[in-house]
């Protein structure tokens, strides 16, 4: 089992910048890939980014504001988003896989673990 630990949630204003940490505990590996979704109210649930041993994604809506990074000696997964827009307001997640091989890397059901969530809402 690998339990995943979310923080740095906020109210920002429009324009500004957070970093959301995910912290793994468990039966965790370097090699496993981490995601960052969301899901805004009535919304489904989104992949904003992945990070691999090899590769980063990223969704189309937040590439060249969200940079995704990982530190595996604290094994953790960190987001900073900057220029925030209120569209960006939803609960964000991370989630692992169970493998190091995927085909979507963004696609939800890639992941076996998920963290709980924190509240990110962007809005003057």
């Amino acid at each position: 089992q690998v339990q995943l630990v979310e923080s740095g949630g906020g109210l920002v204003q429009p324009g500004g910048s957070l970093r959301l940490s995910c912290v793994a505990s468990g039966f965790t590996s370097p090699y496993y890939p981490i995601g960052w979704f969301r899901q805004a109210p009535g919304k489904g649930r989104e992949g904003v980014s992945c990070i691999s041993p090899t590769s980063t994604y990223y969704a189309d809506s937040v590439k060249g504001r969200f940079t995704i990074s990982r530190d595996n000696a604290q094994n953790t997964v960190y987001l900073q988003m900057d220029s925030l827009k209120p569209e960006d307001t939803a609960v964000y997640y991370c989630a692992s896989m169970s493998g190091s091989y995927y085909l979507e890397p963004l696609n939800q059901y890639e992941y076996a673990y998920w963290g709980q969530g924190t509240q990110v809402t962007v809005s003057s």
